[in-house]
């Protein structure tokens, strides 16, 4: 059976609180072997490392703040994180982290100082980040470009942009493209755009509750679900679904080099 790894995933929320261990085996069942489980605040620690608790080896936990996550108690959060960074070695990766207009511009300043707070944990412990961007693309690029002399490894999550775009997230060595459920929708444009990326820089992801592919599209995601995506990306690539498996799987790893 093919082996994959679902580089992000929130089934340590509510969404999955009636079937939460059903939903990881048939995770396992499905050759989803490993399981990124990335925060989105402070406070959703302690259901993401119960989970990890419970499941060694399958879940791994990341620790941020999430940019539409960013309230009056930011200031707080981040020192709650950044304590619990320094005290323990669980975490394999800091995030999700990133910026995120979309929805609001109200917090514009407060979502890059946290930002910014992340990309500066990551270069005091080397771990890689998961970064997150909506209708940001351009404030992403200059922040990035900042830390361009850092080393910064990572995964832009949920990447469903251009073509030029992904040659500018991916022109930072170190770091992959996080593809998912949105590969899979027939009007997304994103297989064009993969066109000239090498499957060696992309990671499996399903950013599960949200964005479940095609067959299962507008329902709720889950990693059971990674085969479509990589059956898709297998098309694409013009190779079989045993190599995606291979090849996403040794990105991830080596992107996340605590899961091995």
């Amino acid at each position: 059976m093919n082996k994959f790894v679902d580089t992000h995933t929130h089934i340590f929320c509510e969404e999955f609180s009636e079937d939460r261990a059903a939903v990881v085996a048939r995770a396992v069942e499905a050759g989803v072997t490993r399981l990124l489980l990335p925060a989105i605040d402070y406070r959703s620690m302690p259901a993401v490392n119960e989970l990890c608790a419970a499941y060694p080896g399958v879940c791994y936990p990341m620790i941020g703040l999430h940019p539409t996550e960013i309230n009056d108690d930011y200031k707080e959060q981040l020192s709650a994180i950044e304590t619990a960074l320094q005290g323990s070695d669980r975490y394999v990766a800091i995030g999700e982290t990133g910026l995120d207009f979309y929805w609001s511009e109200e917090r514009r300043s407060e979502q890059f100082e946290v930002f910014d707070a992340h990309l500066q944990w990551a270069r005091s412990t080397s771990l890689p980040l998961a970064i997150h961007s909506r209708s940001a693309f351009d404030e992403l690029v200059d922040v990035m470009e900042a830390h361009r002399a850092a080393g910064l490894t990572g995964v832009f999550h949920c990447f469903s942009g251009s073509a030029c775009e992904a040659e500018k997230l991916l022109s930072h060595e170190g770091f992959y493209l996080g593809i998912g459920g949105v590969l899979t929708f027939k009007n997304s444009g994103l297989a064009t755009a993969l066109a000239s990326v090498p499957l060696e820089r992309i990671v499996l992801e399903t950013d599960s509750p949200y964005l479940a592919p095609v067959p299962h599209r507008g329902k709720r995601n889950e990693s059971s679900y990674i085969p479509f995506i990589a059956a898709r990306l297998a098309q694409i690539y013009g190779c079989t679904t045993d190599d995606v498996a291979r090849i996403t799987t040794r990105n991830a790893e080596t992107l996340f080099p605590l899961i091995k």
